[in-house]
């Protein structure tokens, strides 16, 4: 069991995009934006665990859980700079392309393999892995690229706890409290 800032982001509008966008561009797409979620993650200290399709779902850990808040924003930060970079090209290349919903949260999570003698998948799992999936889906319902939990952004350090806004209190499919969800001021970024 560890306590762990959670990642989970998934494309914006990749069912519509695999619907209309020639098959032969659907691999190189999610390639192209895995790269740049992966990249953004490791070069910040985080560990990539699962790529579900379109989804990256990753952690950071510190044994301050301040710092491992920190390490996600600065991830969230490189991201959004190469996603304007990854946009640009694949617009002038005149491929499809698109942004990304980001949810980070702070909880525990069980920590392992999981699966059959088989088959085994090194990931975490818990109520907060629940939690940061649903925080993600919501991005799209209040027109931001980024949520934060009430929990990850308690922990954050003042300085970036400061550039957080709230965007208002959420019933959680499947969470049994409600809770507040913040995002990066917009003015600041």
């Amino acid at each position: 069991r560890i306590n762990a800032v959670l990642w989970f982001s998934d494309l914006s509008g990749y069912t519509g995009i695999t619907d209309t966008a020639p098959a032969e561009e659907i691999m190189p797409l999610l390639n192209d934006y895995a790269e740049a979620a992966i990249g953004a993650i490791h070069r910040a200290g985080g560990d990539v665990l699962k790529l579900m399709g379109d989804g990256t779902l990753a952690i950071f850990t510190a044994p301050d859980p301040a710092e491992a808040c920190r390490a996600a924003l600065a991830a969230e930060a490189d991201l959004r700079q190469r996603l304007q970079a990854l946009k640009a090209r694949r617009r002038a290349e005149g491929r499809p392309a698109t942004t990304l919903s980001l949810g980070l949260h702070l909880g525990d999570v069980f920590y392992g393999n999981i699966g059959s003698d088989d088959r085994l998948d090194f990931t975490v799992v818990g109520a907060a892995v629940n939690e940061v999936s649903r925080v993600a889906t919501l991005c799209r319902s209040v027109d931001r690229h980024l949520l934060v939990s009430e929990a990850f952004a308690a922990a954050a350090p003042a300085a970036e706890r400061a550039r957080l806004v709230s965007v208002g209190r959420f019933a959680l499919r499947g969470v049994g409290r409600a809770q507040d969800l913040y995002t990066l001021d917009p003015a600041l970024l």
